[in-house]
């Protein structure tokens, strides 16, 4: 058997070379498509269920939200375990599923028995489902440095500008902004005022809230034209809020700014970033799908800053360091 193959091989020295050669270029070709990961992705097969409670204690988070949800996951098919976290402000429900049902199948479940808990839940609570990864989906991260440029003018260019075209990478499922200040409207009633006018605080919510939307009007026929009728009225600006009127006296309106100071600032922080000691800093966390290949998903991030870095305002630099 063994004569016959060398002689084979000898004999029919083209066909061995060329097969040589395929064997050769299909084991480059497989080397790059092969995963590559740090450390291998051993994670379980688990769907993270979050939901913001802002104002309750761990012990309402607890009571009014996280038990509500834990219950209705129960009987769930081939499920392992179901362990949570109640903290003040947030409830974490981790479903974990047995390793060989499908990730899509595991919140597709999930997502019909949210529907149910919904009704046991307070109204004011949207629970959603984490993206999908696992903790070493972590895969590249970067922080913004600028001399010129205040921490919340560079967190809401990390929100507004690069997160969401990283997001569009292939193979991004999620990009977390850490550090610097988001930035909000910021409306002070003063209490005097309010009572002085009669007007409630309820009345400056539901005002703010009407007032921060468009409207359509259908269409009026002009020969042989349609002109679309529009209400523009979502709001753009500081002046746009303070000129929200809340009542008229005797035919005179009286206006926000009347009774309230209106102007931007910071949401309340839970922390804050810092990096090699010199101060804080506003960072970017891409997060892979999970089962993607993490180097060609780094490489496509890789070729993508380069491009968000040439939009950026001056004086703002993308700054990697993992």
């Amino acid at each position: 058997m063994l004569d016959r193959l060398i002689h084979f091989v000898l004999h029919q020295r083209l066909l061995v070379s060329i097969a040589t050669v395929v064997l050769v270029a299909g084991g480059i070709f497989a080397w790059n498509l092969l995963p590559i990961d740090a450390f291998p992705d051993v994670s379980n097969v688990q769907v993270m269920i979050l939901t913001e409670a802002p104002g309750l204690a761990p012990v309402d988070v607890e009571q009014q939200i996280t038990f509500p949800i834990e219950l209705a996951m129960q009987g769930l098919p081939d499920v392992r375990q179901i362990r949570s976290l109640s903290k003040a402000v947030l409830s974490q429900v981790i479903v974990v599923f047995e390793d060989h049902v499908d990730t899509y199948m595991a919140r597709q479940l999930v997502f019909e028995r949210l529907q149910s808990a919904r009704g046991g839940i307070p109204e004011w609570a949207e629970p959603e489902m984490g993206p999908i990864s696992t903790g070493l989906g972590e895969i590249y991260q970067y922080t913004l440095e600028s001399d010129t440029h205040t921490p919340m003018e560079l967190r809401t260019i990390q929100d507004w500008v690069i997160a969401p075209q990283l997001r569009s990478v292939p193979g991004v499922n999620e990009v977390n902004s850490f550090g610097g200040f988001v930035r909000q409207y910021h409306v002070l009633v003063n209490p005097n005022e309010l009572l002085k006018y009669g007007i409630t605080l309820d009345d400056v919510l539901v005002a703010i809230e009407k007032n921060n939307a468009n409207a359509g009007g259908n269409f009026l026929v002009q020969g042989w034209e349609q002109a679309y009728v529009r209400s523009v009225g979502l709001i753009e600006s500081v002046s746009d809020i303070e000129d929200i009127v809340l009542e008229a006296e005797d035919g005179t309106p009286i206006y926000l700014k009347d009774v309230a100071t209106v102007g931007f600032g910071p949401e309340t922080r839970q922390g804050a970033v810092t990096r090699d000691g010199k101060g804080e800093r506003v960072a970017g966390m891409v997060i892979m799908l999970k089962g993607e290949n993490s180097k060609i998903v780094v490489d496509s991030v890789k070729k993508t800053i380069p491009k968000i870095q040439a939009g950026l305002p001056d004086g703002v630099r993308i700054d990697t360091f993992y």
